[in-house]
């Protein structure tokens, strides 16, 4: 795997999922701003299911009312993001070993919705970056 801090994050044709380590994150935070990224924090340090999953995402994202609370919901609102404004997203995602242990089914539905939104900005040439960090063995395990 490319190292995401090798990429150009004002660059939408690099959009993409990344497993990331928790070191990464700082770095990453610090790396976008000097961008024109929205950087958007989401801790799943205790979500263990689809539900928990959506009501974190909610909170971190601030999902307009009436957000239907499923999947297609979920990749809908990745997909527009309207309300938040911006030239480009930065999803910095923490702790998600926590979901991916409780029920793998799940975490690679979610994994799926991120990469289709990554692949919808990229059509709208809007940077979208999504970094999913788990511990270093996983993310070792996750490249092979």
């Amino acid at each position: 795997m490319n190292s995401l801090l090798d990429i150009d994050l004002n660059d939408a044709a690099s959009n993409g999922v990344f497993f990331v380590t928790q070191d990464d994150i700082a770095a990453l935070d610090r790396a976008a701003q000097s961008t024109s990224l929205r950087t958007l924090s989401i801790d799943l340090h205790d979500c263990t299911d689809k539900a928990s999953l959506l009501r974190h995402l909610d909170d971190a994202l601030h999902f307009p009312a009436g957000f239907g609370g499923n999947w297609d919901a979920l990749s809908d609102s990745l997909r527009d993001l309207s309300w938040l404004r911006a030239k480009g997203y930065l999803l910095l995602i923490v702790h998600a070993e926590t979901l991916r242990d409780a029920d793998e089914a799940e975490f690679d539905i979610f994994l799926d919705i991120l990469d289709e939104a990554a692949e919808s900005w990229h059509a709208a040439s809007v940077p979208f970056f999504a970094c999913v960090a788990l511990p270093e063995s996983a993310a070792d395990e996750a490249d092979a």
